[in-house]
């Protein structure tokens, strides 16, 4: 019979100990340690005599030369999601179990909805602990017509039952609505500890593997904004990808945190809008406003998320300050990143801004960590400061440094062709050697200081 036994676990990493400690010695976080009572199962009698319970002529314990090893084709199969197949890295891999996370609200059950609805073809089992069929339907409905009709529903919490469910419909795709809210009869504590997610999540990555189904699985995530549970869960998963976002715009990142079988570089951006997310194909002309015409403090950067080239729009805002203290207030930007450039454009340019508030805002609410943004960045705000308008049809990419020099970026050609492409006609650029710009539509400018920049785009 089984023992029961008491064990502490790490909320924030799952990390084991026999006794409540006050501070996570794998994580250093402070009381996260929470009581859970586990079955401890006897070891096997054949076990204790030393006596192997797989056969010896299993080909499974057999080890094998490299070269004899046998190497098959990934067969993926399309989810009908351009944006989504990107990601995962052209489509889903039979056997892959794919954990998608994201803040409450983000649009998580909308978008994996959405994408099992429009496969065609795929028999698909969407296990729903979280909602109850009803709430599925109207979800489906207000998403509009649909070209899956092998896919079946189920609102249910147990792990068992679950498995049950899943010999009698066979699916060739399985859904899990969310991992957190799966419990097993195995584990004693309660939907959502870290023992129960670690027990339920390891059982449905053997069912994958051994039946060659292809799993998506969606998680919560902590207020940190990691994957709530215990950190081999996101080591025993294939993919982990993160659907991110601000609520109070209607962009949504999809980007892979991890993933076997494609690369972490790749991004799909969506658009939320009232019958479900729309793919955006050409991000960058969404992005950027066209009626700012004649207005000071914009400026368009050339930027890369992930490896795709944007166009964004960069909005300043620079005022006398009027309570004395001047405020630096920066929106989808590093806030640290901009009291640097304000410093370098007062010590080594001449502009005197310690008096005055600076307001900064990234177009579209997305949050932009590519330095190559601050050309974009500091003509913004000299634009609005001398209150002259940038040309509208200049780009700008370049990493300042704190000498006031441009310094090179990555992948330069990809941001001309991206600005070639939507009709712009000049963009600033740092100075390269043995770079071919000829037959280029849009005129290549390069300079090698902050002065430089300037004396092109007000001169």
């Amino acid at each position: 019979m089984a023992k029961l036994k008491s064990v502490f676990f790490c909320q924030n990493c799952g990390n084991e100990s026999s006794k409540w400690l006050g501070r996570c010695p794998a994580c250093g976080e402070w009381n996260t340690f929470v009581e859970e009572v586990v079955n401890k199962a006897p070891a096997s009698s054949s076990i204790k005599k030393g006596v192997s319970i797989v056969s010896a002529n299993d080909e499974r314990t057999r080890p094998v030369l490299i070269e004899n090893i046998e190497v098959t084709q990934e067969v993926r199969f399309d989810t009908k999601c351009a944006e989504f197949n990107r990601v995962l890295g052209g489509g889903l891999v039979p056997g892959s179990m794919v954990l998608i996370g994201g803040e409450p609200g983000i649009g998580k059950s909308t978008l994996v909805l959405q994408v099992v609805l429009n496969i065609e073809g795929k028999k698909t089992l969407y296990v729903s602990g979280e909602e109850s069929l009803n709430q599925l339907k109207m979800r489906a409905e207000r998403l509009g017509s649909y070209a899956n009709k092998q896919c079946y529903f189920v609102s249910d919490n147990s792990l068992e039952r679950i498995f049950t469910h899943i010999k009698n419909v066979q699916p060739e795709l399985l859904i899990i609505d969310s991992i957190q809210t799966i419990e097993t009869e195995l584990v004693e504590s309660a939907a959502g500890s870290v023992s129960q997610v670690r027990e339920c999540a390891a059982q449905i990555l053997r069912y994958a593997k051994e039946s060659n189904t292809p799993v998506l699985m969606i998680g919560h995530i902590t207020k940190d904004g990691t994957i709530a549970g215990p950190k081999i869960l996101e080591h025993i998963v294939d993919t982990v990808i993160q659907f991110e976002g601000d609520q109070h715009y209607m962009y949504r990142i999809l980007r892979a945190i991890k993933n076997r079988f494609g690369s972490t570089s790749e991004i799909g951006i969506f658009e939320m809008q009232h019958s479900g997310l729309r793919e955006v194909s050409n991000p960058s002309e969404m992005l950027m406003s066209h009626n700012n015409l004649g207005l000071s403090g914009t400026a368009i950067g050339a930027m890369i998320e992930g490896i795709r080239p944007l166009l964004i729009e960069v909005q300043a805002l620079v005022s006398t300050a009027a309570y004395g203290t001047p405020q630096r207030s920066a929106t989808g930007f590093d806030a640290r990143r901009l009291n640097m450039l304000l410093a370098v454009l007062e010590k080594r340019v001449g502009f005197k801004l310690s008096q005055k508030d600076v307001f900064l805002n990234i177009a579209g609410g997305l949050k932009v960590s590519d330095p190559a943004l601050d050309l974009a960045v500091i003509s913004a705000i000299l634009s609005s400061n001398m209150d002259i308008a940038i040309d509208p049809s200049v780009c700008l990419a370049g990493e300042i440094g704190l000498t006031g020099e441009i310094r090179p970026i990555n992948r330069i050609e990809q941001r001309i062709s991206e600005a070639e492409k939507l009709g712009f006609k000049k963009i600033v650029i740092p100075r390269f050697k043995n770079m071919d710009v000829s037959g280029r539509q849009i005129q290549v400018l390069t300079a090698e200081k902050v002065e430089d920049a300037f004396k092109i785009l007000f001169a």
